[in-house]
């Protein structure tokens, strides 16, 4: 990250396009939020690089655990009156911006659960076509594909370069996920926004000009210290704005007035 002298001092930040090509991005703007912001409890055990959080009602646990072999980000949510246990998962790489989609979704406390959703809506309003089969979508770029198991009703979701090499990365969600966290996916997966990052270049899972682009452009370097606190006061926000207003308290009576 270049930090450019002066009276306002600037950062260049490079604005990825597409942002599923963007990198994974910084993990606090994943893990941050739900703590701050949405009253998420932090366990965090100083001999292992990993950090647990858990919801407020106990039922949801969001772990970032680095794995080579493995998902990085991993969401298990335990058994309700009205669904079966549940989870989801995302690769190392995949861009912090998509799975906030999720996140955000599942910690919103005025979305209509009862309304129906469709994963699929965001993928065919952003010009995305079947591939093979109805069960099989892929990006007008060929570099995402989503797959539905057309039996369990599993989805995987991942970032392929070419068929020779492994998936840039790859998100899980299981059979009972529910559908409006997974079309709140799908939803940032096809936000047309870049992805902004202030790291090198060179981590960029690929830099061929044929599938992505980047701009750099010098930004106000407070403006890009400020946007994790931006983001958790807007998601406290949304909090607050739904929470049981407080009873205010009645006036205690003065009584019968006497007259003589």
């Amino acid at each position: 990250m270049t930090v450019h002298d002066g009276p306002s001092q600037t950062v260049d930040v490079d604005f990825i396009a597409p942002r599923h090509l963007a990198g994974g991005g910084v993990p606090a703007w994943i893990t941050v939020p739900p703590h701050r912001a949405c009253g998420w409890s932090h366990g965090h055990d100083p001999l292992m690089p990993r950090v647990i959080l858990s919801s407020p009602d106990q039922k949801a646990l969001l772990r970032l655990e680095p794995d080579p072999d493995g998902q990085w980000w991993t969401l298990q949510h335990a058994p309700t009156e009205d669904r079966p246990a549940w989870y989801a998962s995302f690769g190392a790489l995949t861009p912090v911006e998509i799975i906030a989609g999720f996140t955000d979704a599942l910690t919103d406390p005025t979305t209509d659960r009862d309304k129906p959703h469709d994963p699929l809506a965001p993928l065919l309003g952003a010009g995305w076509s079947p591939s093979y089969n109805l069960h099989r979508f892929v990006s007008p770029d060929g570099t995402v594909r989503v797959d539905v198991h057309e039996t369990t009703g599993t989805w995987w979701i991942g970032a392929v370069l070419d068929d020779a090499r492994p998936p840039v990365w790859q998100a899980r969600f299981g059979e009972h996920t529910p559908k409006h966290l997974i079309a709140a996916f799908t939803t940032a997966l096809t936000d047309p926004h870049p992805a902004a990052r202030t790291g090198t270049v060179l981590s960029l899972p690929t830099r061929n000009p044929d599938l992505v682009t980047h701009t750099r452009q010098e930004v106000p370097a407070r403006q890009v210290a400020s946007a994790l606190e931006d983001r958790v006061r807007q998601l406290a926000a949304r909090h607050a704005a739904t929470a049981a207003p407080t009873a205010i308290p009645r006036r205690p009576s003065a009584g019968p007035v006497r007259t003589r």
